[in-house]
């Protein structure tokens, strides 16, 4: 898979890559969310804020760290896929015991 070596850009949106990693470890740190996804980690903050704001992650204070909270009830935001949930989309990538 040759063609592969000069892709630059990814499927997943940065958004969806951050939730995928905030599944995988609800306690992680967002300097490994920005090394893991190669982003900056005022991106990722941003990417985080935007998630909570929206309604999609729960931020709970845990000592002096996060720990996040996945709303996977809830519908993905594309206005197509209204019976889509994001944890039916978490699950699809990431396997069933990501939850």
């Amino acid at each position: 898979m040759t063609w592969l070596a000069g892709l630059t850009w990814t499927f997943l949106t940065n958004h969806a890559r951050v939730m995928l990693c905030i599944a995988q470890d609800p306690g992680v740190r967002l300097r490994d969310i920005a090394v893991g996804l190669g982003i900056t980690e005022r991106s990722a903050y941003g990417i985080v804020t935007d998630l909570a704001e929206a309604g999609y992650v729960i931020k709970q204070k845990d000592g002096r760290r996060n720990r996040y909270q996945i709303q996977a009830h809830l519908p993905l935001p594309e206005t197509g896929s209204r019976d889509r949930t994001v944890g039916e989309l978490l699950t699809l990538l990431a396997g069933p015991d990501v939850l």
